[in-house]
Order: structure tokens, then C-alpha cells, then sequence
């Protein structure tokens, strides 16, 4: 593990993980390394359990409990509740003010907590921070896109009312203002843009740090889960919900629709490089 630096006035966070069945240990287990080799290290790591895991994947999780007691706490729930309901519980369980969400299958690379927290310290006005993400080839490791995302706030909303201005990997938000806006929605998909756009909408001032701070495991099943009728169908029932709140107009609606719905109806060899060029 890297030596953690001493950084004065840095303002202490929790780190938010959920992990559930379906997930690899040895990804689970890279990825909280990834975050407890942070060069500026959490106060608390909040791991929820949605629902029963593997034997395999609890041994992982009973390892980071011994290793770390003072910080690891873990929330087991007995039935799956899915994204929204797991970072509701979550976000009650940190004991910090500032939040930094991760997942429980990419990796965080050693300054990432160090710059976005230093970030927020020097402009205490934010709200919410993101940053770049590396696309990967989980097989191979080898880098497939930066995916970037707008910088200063007012892109940010602009960016917004098409698609998540953040990239949900990198998110770091207060507590108190996603309290405030009532946490996240239990819809089934697209979550994260959803509880983006109400914080924007309520008046949050977000950032985005133009580099790569995360890693972002990438498979076939990807591009498999984005073409979905699942999936383009809460896409379109979240848009549909922006929409009628007023935040975006019937183009910011229509448009990014009509794109998922192709992604939907065309094969699948055209699936992952439409994503590529266009949507990304």
C-alpha cells in the first residue's frame, strides 16, 4: 500500500460501495484495494450488500472486515433492493459529509480521492466533483476511450439535460444537499442521471477535474446490457421525467431517445461502435 500523505485541512469522506451476487470477487477485491491504497485515505468505507452474496465474495468482504475494522462497515441486506435503494442506505451509513461513490468492479487510481477532495476543499461552494474515466478491456487491460465529461458548472447543466454530466464511477457529493433532495430515486435504470439532475435542478454546483481518475472495467456485456428493452426503457421513462420537470426542452428529450431506441433495434456487431463514435 502507498504511505499516505499528511494533507492539512482536507476535509474528511466516506467511501460508498454496493456489490451483489452477480459480481467477480476478484474485481470486488481490486477494487477495494484500489480505494484503501488511496494517497489520501477515507475516514469510513460503507460496503452494502444487496442481498445474499456468493461464498466467494463474502469471504472477500469478511477479509476487508478483519483488515480494517476501524473503517470497513458493511450493511447486509437479506433481499436484493437494487442501485437507488442500496445508495439510500448507504448514504445514511457514512459518517462523513463529503461522499465519494465507487464501484464495486473498477479501480481508482492512487490521487484520484487526494485531487477530487482537494477540489472541494478549495472551493467549498461545489457541490458535487467528477472526472475522466479510462474505458478498459477487462480480458486484455488494454485502454479502449477516455470518456470525458464537461468541466465547469454551466457546461455541466447544459451537458445535463441530454445526458449524466458526471460519470457515476467518479462522483463525490455532500451529504446534506443529497439528503436535502431526498437521495436517489428507486427507479430501475439510469439512477445516476436521474439524482444528478435533481441536485443540479436544486441548485447544487458541481465540477468535473479534466483527467483520469478511474479506471472502468469494460466486457461484451456492456453493450449487451445498453441494448436491452430494460434498460431503453427506463432510459426513456427517466428523460421523459426530466423533460416534464422543465429542465430540458422536447429536442433534449427526443434525441437522445430516438439514439438509445436505435442502439436497441440495430444488431449487435453495430451496437459497441455506434457507443464509440457516438454516444460516448
Amino acid at each position: 500500500l502507498m504511505e499516505p500523505k499528511h494533507l492539512p485541512d482536507m476535509p474528511a469522506y466516506s467511501v460508498l460501495m454496493s456489490v451483489y451476487a452477480g459480481e467477480k470477487p476478484e474485481y470486488l477485491r481490486e477494487s477495494l484495494e484500489s480505494m484503501y491504497s488511496q494517497t489520501y485515505p477515507a475516514a469510513d468505507f460503507v460496503l452494502v450488500c444487496d442481498g445474499k452474496l456468493t461464498e466467494k465474495l463474502d469471504e472477500t468482504v469478511k477479509e476487508y472486515e478483519d483488515k480494517y475494522p476501524d473503517t470497513f462497515h458493511t450493511v447486509r441486506l437479506e433481499k436484493k433492493r437494487g442501485v437507488g435503494e442500496c445508495a439510500n442506505i448507504g448514504i445514511d451509513a457514512c459518517k462523513s459529509e463529503y461522499i465519494v461513490k465507487m464501484d464495486s468492479d473498477d479501480i481508482a487510481l492512487p490521487q484520484r480521492c487526494e485531487k477530487q477532495l482537494s477540489l472541494m476543499r478549495d472551493k467549498p461552494q461545489l457541490d458535487m466533483c467528477g472526472a475522466y474515466i479510462e474505458e478498459f478491456d477487462t480480458d486484455t487491460g488494454e485502454e479502449i476511450a477516455v470518456k470525458k465529461t464537461p468541466v465547469e458548472n454551466e457546461q455541466i447543466h447544459r451537458y445535463a439535460r441530454r445526458r449524466n454530466p458526471f460519470n457515476n464511477q467518479t462522483l463525490v457529493f455532500k451529504k446534506s444537499f443529497a439528503l436535502k433532495i431526498g437521495g436517489y430515486d428507486t427507479v430501475k435504470r439510469c439512477e445516476d442521471y436521474d439524482f444528478v439532475v435533481r441536485m443540479l435542478q436544486n441548485g447544487a454546483v458541481g465540477e468535473n477535474i479534466p483527467e483520469v481518475l478511474v479506471r472502468y472495467r469494460v466486457s461484451k456485456h456492456n453493450y449487451e446490457r445498453r441494448r436491452n428493452w430494460a434498460n431503453t426503457r427506463s432510459f426513456i421513462s427517466v428523460r421523459w421525467r426530466i423533460f416534464r420537470s422543465g429542465y430540458s426542452n422536447f429536442a433534449d428529450f427526443i434525441i437522445p431517445c430516438a439514439m438509445q431506441l436505435g442502439i436497441f433495434i440495430l444488431p449487435k456487431s453495430l451496437t459497441g461502435k455506434i457507443y464509440k463514435k457516438f454516444l460516448r
